[in-house]
């Protein structure tokens, strides 16, 4: 298990949210990206996983916020991540949501 600090911070994803969120045609705020920067650290602190997957989670929970916050589909998201064993599961999961959503 990974404990996250402060010091483990990956600017690059952050830059990366407000960029997309941007992209989106809803720009978001530096807290706005903070928060969900952070929500996705705790979404996969039960686990050790490479800032790849961080990033990923944390892409997801943009596009889920920006579509609608109060969603099911978000809530059912953070359950199935708090539920993978593994970064190989919360990968899994978010490319099988990927496929859902081209289809």
């Amino acid at each position: 298990m990974i404990n996250y600090t402060s010091s483990d911070e990956d600017p690059s994803i952050q830059e990366s949210l407000l960029q997309l969120s941007t992209q989106l045609g809803h720009p978001l705020d530096r807290a706005s990206v903070d928060r969900l920067y952070q929500n996705a650290r705790d979404l996969l602190s039960h686990i050790s996983s490479a800032p790849l997957t961080l990033a990923r989670v944390a892409g997801t929970l943009l596009v889920y916020d920006i579509q609608n916050p109060a969603a099911e589909e978000l809530q059912w998201f953070k359950a199935q991540i708090e539920q993978c064993l593994d970064e190989e599961e919360v990968e899994e999961l978010i490319e099988s949501i990927h496929r859902t959503d081209a289809l």
